[in-house]
């Protein structure tokens, strides 16, 4: 680990404008500017379209196997961010899984509250099936928010009697939405981006009174028998850090095999920075080999 490169990354995100528990509009604005003033490679092709009346973005690079899909939540604590905005990690993953990606653009909170962005999932996901996609060929990935609703969606599928897909990788998933991890307060020291608080307020407007101990909102209280392959990555500098603990432990408990991989001193989805942080770089690799190794299993329907 380059402490320099470490100290560039916890700089800027500790002193940089994002704020979630800020002005929605205004840290909506700031997510996007963001995340689009970092350019897409230029192999990389886009595509806005629907499937299952849901937007979504496709991402394809050269050499891919398009036949194969990696299914792609995005994070914003459900009130901010795009399909559009999170292409740059997106398309990233789906290039390193061989895959073409399939980014959704699932409705956000307050204006459409839980179980709004799940049913958008769901329905997604579907729509892929009914396309002809089989099961054994998708592959979920998902990245705070995003890393609970793939956890969401995978239990809502299984409630649906839906095929599960091969396999899920989660990025520092925020899965329990009644805020009760001892890391909320125990890391809020060394979190240079998240806060209990703005996680709380965020929470409210994803829930709008619904029982944040939901399975579909918190699904680390959730059944998760009969889940496909799940593995976990989270930074140990996170206040959402015993979510992905307990994550994992449930996930034991209930017989799905789990991978956990605690990366020393890592922010909160440091994997977004590969460009500027060497651990990104490896996060990824190592993600994208439990995805493809779960692909060449292809022992599910």
């Amino acid at each position: 680990m380059s402490k320099e490169q470490l100290a560039v990354l916890e700089d800027m995100l500790r002193n940089g404008p994002l704020d979630i528990a800020g002005d929605l509009a205004q840290q909506r604005e700031l997510f996007e500017a963001m995340l689009a003033a970092i350019p897409l490679p230029g192999d990389v092709t886009t595509k806005a379209t629907e499937l299952g009346g849901v937007p979504v973005v496709i991402s394809e690079t050269p050499g891919i196997d398009s036949g194969k899909v990696v299914f792609y939540l995005h994070g914003g604590a459900y009130v901010l961010g795009s399909a559009t905005a999170a292409l740059g990690l997106a398309s990233d993953v789906a290039r390193r899984a061989g895959a073409r990606g399939v980014v959704v653009d699932y409705r956000l909170a307050p204006e459409h509250p839980f179980p709004a962005a799940v049913d958008d999932t769901v329905a997604v996901y579907k729509a892929l099936l009914d396309d002809g996609v089989p099961a054994s060929k998708i592959a979920f990935v998902g990245e705070s928010a995003g890393g609970g609703l793939t956890i969401a969606t995978l239990v809502a599928l299984k409630q649906a009697g839906l095929p599960q897909p091969a396999s899920a990788v989660v990025f520092s998933p925020w899965a329990d939405l009644s805020l009760t991890g001892q890391s909320l307060t125990g890391k809020a020291d060394v979190d240079p981006s998240l806060t209990a608080e703005g996680l709380r307020l965020r929470a409210g407007d994803y829930l709008n009174g619904a029982d944040p101990h939901s399975v579909l909102a918190s699904p680390i209280y959730a059944d998760l028998t009969g889940l496909p392959p799940l593995h976990i990555q989270v930074g140990s500098h996170e206040v959402l850090l015993d979510d992905s603990l307990r994550l994992a432990a449930r996930a034991a408990a209930h017989d799905v095999p789990v991978e956990l991989q605690v990366w020393p001193y890592m922010p909160h989805i440091f994997q977004a920075f590969s460009a500027l942080l060497d651990e990104a770089g490896e996060a990824l690799q190592a993600s994208a080999a439990f995805t493809t190794r779960h692909w060449a299993d292809e022992t599910q329907p």
